[in-house]
């Protein structure tokens, strides 16, 4: 496994991985209507391109792209998603590392059910849970915090 930096012309693959990571990964922990509002058939695939343009963002690649992430400059890991067939594999611990190492400071991220336990791994603690709402669906998550 490679991890590079994210480059334009992956942001088509990136949002066909995060689509089916939520629908597949997540299915245990959120119903299908909140599948669906987290990540919809279509996207707004523009917002994706300035935001990772934006952010440190990499990409872990073996065999095509297994998984991405972004952080913002000030410490918000964005987005950290891994291919379902390449979890457990040590692809989001060496993306995420990759992610912290991209800032200094305390590292903040708004994290799923499903990726807490994950986080929690990877020395976050949970700051609060909470309900957020994309397209009229509620979805619970969690805001977590990486102290350095």
């Amino acid at each position: 496994m490679k991890i590079r930096r994210y480059d334009p012309a992956d942001l088509d693959e990136v949002v066909k991985l995060f689509y089916n990571t939520v629908h597949i990964v997540n299915a245990a922990d959120y119903t299908p209507t909140q599948l669906d509002a987290w990540a919809p058939k279509t996207m707004d695939t523009s917002k994706w391109a300035v935001s990772l343009d934006l952010n440190s963002a990499f990409v872990a690649v073996e065999d095509g792209i297994i998984g991405f992430g972004d952080i913002t400059a000030d410490g918000y890991l964005d987005r950290l998603y891994v291919r379902a067939d390449s979890i457990g594999k040590g692809v989001g611990k060496a993306l995420c590392r990759r992610l912290e190492s991209a800032v200094s400071g305390d590292i903040t991220t708004h994290a799923s059910i499903t990726a807490r336990p994950f986080f929690e791994k990877m020395g976050y603690f949970v700051v609060k849970k909470q309900q957020v709402e994309r397209g009229g669906v509620l979805l619970t998550n969690f805001i977590m915090k990486k102290v350095r």
